[in-house]
């Protein structure tokens, strides 16, 4: 096949695309000349997962980037495939997309949550969804991998031993090892599923028992706690990303015959910290 990915140059984009022999990489530049029609013309499937990093500070402007690089990435790939060869679109969405503190999968918890992170989730699924052509929609849990994302902020102050859980430690942690979301992005493709897959390990974790687990494993002490309103004054109201409770399971994955190599976290950890 020959496959367009949006977003390659970022941290899941690199990893995936190292994974396929025949890739169209889509840059920001690509979208800003008009250029995606031309060079997803001829491909097979399309992955987008085009946007600005979440685990970030929000400002009101940047929150309008969060939102737009996501809505309009996926709008102009989505007019790009009329009259296309694409057969088969995965897009990202984000376990944002669910209520706090209920048990969700794909059938359980229908209706998304109200505030900003549902939101963009809501409006990125509805554009893709616009596709003329075979769509997945894939919500990623928090990603898990030591040369990237959440792992590689956290590991310094873990590594030092003063690591600790999040308030109360009590928020639900759903989290995939990245080299099973690369696998389950494969799956997808291989069998052309369509549909809405939660890209979740089959175990997420209390926040208390991942700090404890990571702490084991790096052989550090991991109890000083972290209150609220320190995260809220780094990341402003982006603190959601990290003190939000989700516990969300990968049913429809299940379901479709997906097998997962890193079903626990301590598995997980282990496997990035040997």
């Amino acid at each position: 096949m020959k496959i367009a990915i949006s977003g390659a140059s970022g941290f899941v984009g690199t990893a995936l695309r190292d994974t396929f022999e025949n890739v169209v990489s889509l840059s920001r530049e690509d979208f800003s000349r008009n250029r995606i029609k031309e060079k997803i013309k001829d491909c097979d499937l399309v992955i987008n997962l085009a946007g600005a990093p979440i685990i970030k500070r929000w400002s009101e402007s940047y929150k309008r980037e969060l939102y737009n690089s996501r809505i309009d990435t996926t709008k102009a790939l989505v007019e790009a495939m009329e009259g296309s060869q694409v057969k088969h679109f995965i897009s990202a969405s984000a376990v944002g997309f669910y209520p706090e503190d209920k048990a969700c999968d794909e059938q359980k918890c229908p209706d998304p949550a109200e505030d900003f992170l549902a939101k963009i989730c809501v409006d990125w699924e509805k554009e893709a969804l616009k596709a003329p052509v075979d769509t997945a929609i894939v919500r990623f849990g928090i990603i898990l991998d030591r040369n990237g994302g959440a792992l590689e902020h956290m590991h310094l102050p873990f590594s030092l031993g003063i690591g600790g859980p999040i308030a109360d430690g009590e928020a639900w942690f759903s989290w995939i090892d990245l080299q099973d979301l690369i696998k389950s992005i494969h799956h997808i493709a291989d069998n052309r599923l369509t549909g809405t897959f939660n890209a979740t390990a089959p175990h997420p974790v209390k926040n208390k028992d991942f700090t404890k687990i990571f702490g084991k494993v790096l052989h550090r002490p991991a109890f000083i706690p972290v209150p609220k309103f320190v995260l809220r004054l780094i990341f402003s109201e982006g603190a959601i990303v990290l003190t939000g409770s989700k516990q969300v399971y990968p049913k429809n994955l299940l379901e479709s015959g997906f097998e997962f190599d890193y079903k626990t976290v301590e598995e997980c950890l282990r496997k990035n910290y040997p």
